[in-house]
C-alpha cells in the first residue's frame, strides 16, 4: 500500500493517469467514437463496393440495349408498356 501512495504524490505519475482517463474517456474524440466511426466506416466502404458492382453491371446492360435494337424494342415493350401505333395493348394483372 505504502507503493500506491508514494506514486500519487508523484505530480507527473498523476498527471499522466488523469490525462489517459481524459483522453480514453471524456475528450470528444475518445476511443470509444473512434471505434464507432471505424465501424462506420467499414460498413460505408462495403456498401461503396455494392454499389461500384451494381453501377458496372447497369452500365453493361445499357450498353447491351443500346446496341441491339431488338433488345431495346422489347426492354421498352415490357418495362414501359410502349406499343406501335397499330397496335393494341393489354395489361393482365395476376391475383
Amino acid at each position: 500500500m505504502a507503493k500506491y501512495i508514494r506514486y500519487t504524490k508523484n505530480f507527473y505519475f498523476v498527471f499522466t493517469v488523469l490525462f489517459i482517463i481524459w483522453m480514453v474517456f471524456i475528450d470528444s474524440n475518445d476511443i470509444i467514437s473512434h471505434i464507432k466511426l471505424r465501424s462506420k466506416l467499414n460498413d460505408l466502404e462495403n456498401q461503396k463496393e455494392f454499389y461500384q458492382e451494381r453501377k458496372e453491371k447497369i452500365q453493361a446492360e445499357r450498353e447491351e440495349l443500346l446496341s441491339n435494337y431488338e433488345l431495346l424494342e422489347k426492354f421498352a415493350r415490357e418495362r414501359y408498356l410502349m406499343k406501335r401505333k397499330t397496335e393494341d395493348l393489354y395489361v393482365i394483372v395476376e391475383e
